[in-house]
């Protein structure tokens, strides 16, 4: 049987934050496997990895930095000092490999590197059931490239560590050891149903266009041969010198671009980061060229709703009793829903209905949906189901 386990603290002193996050995430359970943390920028990060330590001695502990807080069945959790978050999984129905790797001269070959010590570190030379992956934004296409070439097509779930202000303060930690860039990884080998439910609960518009122009992979220059800011404020009909700079991430958190996958089963978002003085976008992930995108829309009462609603799909689509919820939440998709969050907060513990979870907000979420590949969004939801 799989079992899992939640806790959580703001505590001023990072390191009795840790041990008290800890022991609630552990009690009630033994044999624990893992434990995912997400914690803020605030804190001494190795004194908190030193506290959650100190109570699970010998625990592999992997996460990152979250945006603004984190949500586990006893809120939203946050603090001026910091806050911290904790999921654990235990039973012996699971054997979870962790590594974590900071990046060497190239991303791909440090996920292959990743890659091959999480599998040792299972004990096995096989691929997982399925992994958990972590990394800075920016080049997580190319780590997740790395770890396919080891282990082969196996659906993922993950996101991109964040910070509170957008300035690359971000963190990845794993056990004792805290690192700006590079990736953080677990392969679960289990017979148990792990399921993912990737989504950005988002509704198309008619407005769809050709990218036809883009910049080092992440800059959208052109779509339909016009300029891409330009496009799309003819599309919102705004002026495009008002969604120059950070005006753009803002006014697209309820009307981003979306790409579909070559069934057209997952629309992962693409969410428009910067508008630049050329009239092209900075995007929060790869795109490619001769590629369809679409303007997608949703409003905040919505992205609040989906919040929980997408916990009843996930649990439809597991099959089997849960035993622990990984969500993944878009940051910039929580900072669109503002002093709301705490109805986020309500009806995700509601929906959940006592099943252990942690929710973090990322700068970047993984998933996996049927007969795609694994893929990268932004302003989405990854959601992991874990069974017991």
């Amino acid at each position: 049987m799989v079992k899992g386990g939640s806790g959580s603290s703001n505590a001023a002193d990072a390191r009795t934050a840790g041990k008290e996050a800890a022991g609630k995430a552990k009690s009630g359970l033994s044999d624990v496997k893992i434990a995912f943390a997400y914690a803020s920028v605030a804190y001494d990060l190795e004194k908190l990895l030193e506290g959650i330590g100190e109570e699970l001695p010998g625990v592999p502990v992997l996460g990152n930095t979250s945006f603004s807080g984190v949500i586990t069945p006893e809120g939203f959790i946050t603090g001026e000092k910091g806050f911290v978050g904790i999921l654990t999984l235990a039973g012996s129905d699971i054997t979870i490999g962790a590594a974590g790797k900071p990046k060497g001269a190239d991303a791909r070959e440090t996920g292959r590197q990743a890659a091959r010590e999480a599998m040792k570190n299972a004990g096995k030379n096989s691929a997982p059931a399925f992994f958990y992956m972590a990394a800075p934004p920016g080049e997580e296409e190319f780590f997740l490239k790395g770890v396919s070439d080891v282990i082969g097509r196996a659906p993922f779930f993950g996101g991109s560590a964040a910070d509170n202000t957008i300035s690359g303060e971000w963190k990845l930690f794993a056990d004792k050891r805290v690192f700006a860039d590079g990736l953080v990884l677990a392969f679960f080998y289990t017979d148990k149903p792990i399921t993912n439910l990737f989504t950005g609960a988002y509704r198309e518009t008619g407005d769809t266009g050709v990218i036809t122009k883009v910049r080092d992979k992440r800059t959208l220059v052109e779509i339909d041969g016009k300029p891409a800011l330009k496009k799309y404020a003819e599309w919102t009909k705004v002026d495009p010198d008002t969604l120059k700079g950070g005006n753009l991430l803002v006014a697209t958190i309820t009307s981003p671009l979306g790409v579909k996958d070559r069934l057209g089963e997952l629309t992962a978002i693409r969410h428009p980061m910067n508008g630049n003085d050329d009239y092209s976008m900075n995007i929060g992930a790869n795109l490619a060229e001769k590629t369809a995108v679409i303007r997608m829309e949703a409003s905040v009462d919505e992205l609040i709703a989906s919040a929980s609603e997408a916990i009843g799909q996930l649990t439809a689509k597991l099959k089997a009793p849960p035993a622990a919820f990984h969500l993944v939440h878009c940051g910039g998709r929580r900072a669109g829903i503002g002093d709301r969050i705490e109805e986020v907060a309500a009806g995700v513990r509601k929906a959940a209905g006592g099943v252990p979870f942690i929710m973090e907000f990322t700068f970047g979420e993984y998933g996996y949906e049927d007969d795609g590949n694994n893929t990268t969004g932004g302003l989405m939801l990854s959601y992991t189901g874990f069974a017991q």
